[in-house]
């Protein structure tokens, strides 16, 4: 697991590799991640968008934005979190993902950016 706090937020990410979805035969390989989000901050966020950056050992690179996570846009208050599960596909048995989530005061309506810790995506077969 990884962890990082930016912001009075903390975001905390597990990543499973999902054998049951892959083929590595057809180089698909699919992962799931855990994130959990944390506020630490004294007044309530809104999360508005996430964007990441998707880095797979093919060589290929992906950019994914859009509203909320998993078709949500949480509302945390001080001292709360949010949890979520949600998956990426990579052409290899190795990638590595890294994002931002966009976040909103709302106390104040200020929008502010969470930076999500890099994290990686690897197969088991890949370890041996």
């Amino acid at each position: 697991m990884v962890s990082k706090i930016s912001e009075g937020v903390e975001i905390s990410v597990e990543s499973f590799y999902q054998s049951d979805y892959s083929n590595p035969t057809n180089g698909e390989f699919m992962f799931a991640y855990r994130i959990t989000i944390e506020n630490q901050n004294s007044f309530s966020i809104k999360l508005l968008r996430r964007s990441w950056k998707i880095f797979d050992s093919s060589g290929e690179y992906r950019d994914v934005d859009g509203e909320g996570v998993v078709g949500m846009q949480p509302v945390l208050q001080p001292g709360k979190q949010f949890q979520y599960v949600s998956g990426c596909n990579l052409r290899s048995e190795l990638g590595r993902m890294m994002g931002t989530y966009e976040m909103e005061n709302l106390n104040s309506k200020k929008i502010f950016k969470v930076n999500i810790p890099p994290f990686d995506l690897i197969a088991p077969l890949k370890m041996n």
